[in-house]
Parts: structure tokens; C-alpha cells; sequence
């Protein structure tokens, strides 16, 4: 997997890891958490106004909400200002999407489910899955019999499911049947999934069915039909026609050994049919085991559904944009001078291998930015540096007061 901006540390840590910075000077300490915490506020009343934005243009495609509750937003919903506001929020918590490449892999491989699955493309309009984070972990998987094996496998830390289901019209023309999912015709659903193996990803499509393998079909077909023709035409055929012109001519027939010769192939047909009842039972147990999996998925690593979605979205995002901050201001601030993008890219992503044998893409042109945005920080000919901890308490308050402005005149 590529390197990725998502940082995987939580908020506290690095500013505790920030603070170090500033060797028990217990002002300037006191100073930066005050900051920080003015800034945190801050991100979270943008991100009070992302959700209600999303909440309104969402509402209309939402199926967790009746018919005539959908009714209400009517000329209200707006589908282009969703989805836009939707994608900058993903983009804000450092979410990117899934390529058609990468899905199509997951769909020939799999790492612990263990069954081809067929997803019937045509229940969507439209649809899309983003990831964010990455980690390897040691997995026992069942090989042959009671042999398990130890692989690798790479996990997604979160995927968000985003599926634009097609209108009623369009489902009947194509044969699309729903099944027992609780959805309407042209609503959007959206699903947030923690741990997914990058392999299986295809388990996370809601009408994802099991299909038989090759390697299944094989055992189930091949010795079911050439072992039923060669005892059919070995030992069952030949003695009822046997049985059958001596019948018709009167002619007296060796009896016994016909019905021997009969009894043998039908007990090995019934053998063979038992066989093929096992195999075909096999597959049966394996999709049993596939919803097992499924409904464990579901139940311990959804994160959110639908509208609910949007609170772990721009907790995520709201997260992620102060911890670029902090990461921005404390390297600019410690810096002896002004720092060009590349200069105070370096510096954070050596810090984290160095440090925290973490690889990442630290994304600095977002960071600048949000420095830039709230005033903590100055760009000269290509180089930046940020001001005094003094004057950025000042200046975040000030950017704080004016969020609100009912008092004016």
C-alpha cells in the first residue's frame, strides 16, 4: 500500500509529544494548550455546520426515515450539495477511495471468507468505498481438514460504504431483486465499517450472495457424471436391458445374477449420490459460515449507518485537522527560521519514523493552509513561520469572536 496522510495517533498524544518541545517551560506549555484547545472548539463548530448541511441535503435519500418524513424535504435536498459536502468532509479526515482495480482483486482473492461471491451491480446507481489506515496482523486460516495455516493479511482501520441504489423503475426492468434488505428504491446508504480485511472487501456489499467455486463445482459435478454414467452404463443399464428382453421373448435369464448385478450398481449410485449431497452440503455449511462471519462483522465492526455515519465522519475529520495543526505550528514554531513546504515536510515525516517508526505522507499543503486560514502562520516567498504563542492566543480569540456577530449595530 501506498503512504497515506492519515496520521495514527490520537489528538492527545501528539500534543503531549508537542509539548515536550518545550523542555518544562511551564508557560509556554500552559500557553499551548490553551491554543489548542481555542482550535479544537473552533474545528468543531465548523464541523456542527458540515453535519447540519449534510443532515438536510441527506435527508430526502435517507431510508432509515419514512416516506412522509422524505416527503418534507422535497425541493430542500439537494443531491450535489450532499455528495460534495460528503467528499470534503472524507477528504478532511484523510479518507480516499477504493479503485475499481483494488475491488476487482479483492473479488478473485480472499483471505479469510473462503467463497467466491456474486454482487448484482445493477441495484446501484451509483457507488463507492473509501479507506483510511493500514496495519498487517498474523491470522490462523482453515487450509484442508483440521490444518490451518498462519498468512499475513492487510486490514483497512476504517471503510466507508457509499451506495446510490437505483430508482424502482429501473430495479424492475433489470430483474434487481432486493431480498430481505430494508431499503427503498433510490435511497442512499451509507455504512461505516472498522478492521476490513483488504481482500474481502466485497463483504461489505449488502447484497453480496455466495456462489460456487470452480473448485466446488468440480467436486459436486465431475464425480457425480462420470461416476453416475459408468455405473449406469457398466451395471444398471445393461442388466434391466437384460431383464427387459428376456421378459419379452420368455426366453429364462440367469435371474439371480441380474438382480445382483443390479442391486451392486444401485447401491453404488446411492453411494455416489450421498457423495454429491456431502459436497453440495459442504458449500451449504460454508454459507452458513459466511453469514456467521457477516453478521460478527456487522454487529462488532459496524461504526455507523446512514445519518449516523456523519458523527464518526467529522469526529474523524475534525480530528484530523487539528492534528495537522498542531504538527504545523510546533515544528514552525521550534524552527530557527522560516521553513519552505518541502523543509517542514521533511522535518514531520522524519519525526514520526524517527520517533514513532510510523511512514506517512504528512500532508502539509493542508496543513499550511489551516494555518494561513486561522492567522497562525505567515508564508514569505515560499517560506513560512507562524507567530509568537502570545500573539496566536490572541489572534484565535479574535477569530473565535467573530464566529458569532448578533451585537452589531
Amino acid at each position: 500500500m501506498t503512504r497515506e496522510n492519515y496520521i495514527p495517533f490520537n489528538k492527545e498524544f501528539l500534543l503531549e509529544q508537542q509539548l515536550n518541545a518545550f523542555s518544562g517551560d511551564l508557560e509556554k506549555i500552559d500557553n499551548f494548550k490553551k491554543l489548542f484547545d481555542i482550535i479544537e472548539h473552533y474545528y468543531h463548530y465548523e464541523s456542527f455546520n458540515l453535519n447540519r448541511n449534510l443532515k438536510q441535503h441527506y435527508a430526502l435519500y435517507d431510508p432509515d426515515l419514512s416516506e412522509k418524513e422524505r416527503e418534507g424535504f422535497i425541493k430542500k435536498s439537494d443531491f450535489s450539495v450532499f455528495k460534495k459536502t460528503l467528499l470534503t468532509v472524507l477528504e478532511r479526515g484523510n479518507y480516499y477511495r477504493i479503485s475499481e482495480e483494488t475491488l476487482q482483486a479483492a473479488f478473485e482473492e480472499s483471505d479469510l471468507v473462503g467463497l467466491d461471491l456474486s454482487i448484482d451491480f445493477n441495484a446501484f446507481k451509483d457507488y463507492e468505498i473509501y479507506a483510511r489506515g493500514h496495519h498487517k496482523a498474523k491470522e490462523k486460516v482453515k487450509k484442508y481438514f483440521f490444518w490451518k495455516k498462519e498468512v499475513e493479511i492487510e486490514y483497512y482501520d476504517r471503510v466507508l460504504v457509499y451506495l446510490n441504489y437505483s430508482d424502482a423503475d429501473y430495479l424492475a426492468a433489470k430483474k434487481v431483486k432486493l431480498g430481505k434488505m430494508p431499503i427503498d428504491p433510490g435511497s442512499i446508504a451509507l455504512k461505516i465499517f472498522k478492521r476490513v480485511p483488504k481482500n474481502d472487501l466485497e463483504t461489505v456489499f449488502p447484497n453480496a450472495v455466495p456462489k460456487m467455486s470452480i473448485k466446488d463445482k468440480m467436486l459436486l459435478w465431475v464425480p457425480g457424471l462420470f461416476g453416475g454414467v459408468s455405473l449406469l452404463s457398466a451395471k444398471v443399464i445393461p442388466a434391466l436391458i437384460n431383464m427387459y428382453e428376456a421378459y419379452q421373448t420368455g426366453e429364462t435369464i440367469d435371474l439371480l445374477n441380474s438382480k445382483t448385478s443390479l442391486n451392486q450398481g444401485l447401491i453404488a449410485l446411492g453411494i455416489l449420490a450421498a457423495y454429491c449431497f456431502r459436497q453440495y452440503n459442504n458449500f451449504i455449511n460454508k454459507k452458513i459460515r459466511y453469514s456467521k462471519t457477516l453478521s460478527d462483522s456487522l454487529y462488532f465492526k459496524n461504526v455507523g449507518n446512514n445519518s449516523g455515519a456523519f458523527y464518526s465522519l467529522l469526529n474523524s475529520s475534525e480530528e484530523e485537522a487539528l492534528k495537522e495543526t498542531i504538527l504545523a505550528y510546533t515544528f514552525l514554531h521550534e524552527s530557527e527560521k522560516p521553513l519552505t513546504a518541502e523543509e517542514l515536510d521533511d522535518r514531520i515525516e522524519s519525526w514520526f519514523e524517527n520517533n514513532l517508526n510510523t511512514i506517512l505522507d504528512f500532508d502539509v499543503h493542508d496543513a499550511l493552509l489551516k494555518l494561513k486560514s486561522t492567522g497562525l502562520g505567515i508564508e514569505t516567498n515560499g517560506k513560512w513561520e507562524v507567530i509568537s504563542l502570545e500573539q496566536a492566543l490572541v489572534k484565535i480569540d479574535e477569530l473565535w469572536d467573530n464566529v458569532f456577530q448578533y451585537n452589531q449595530g
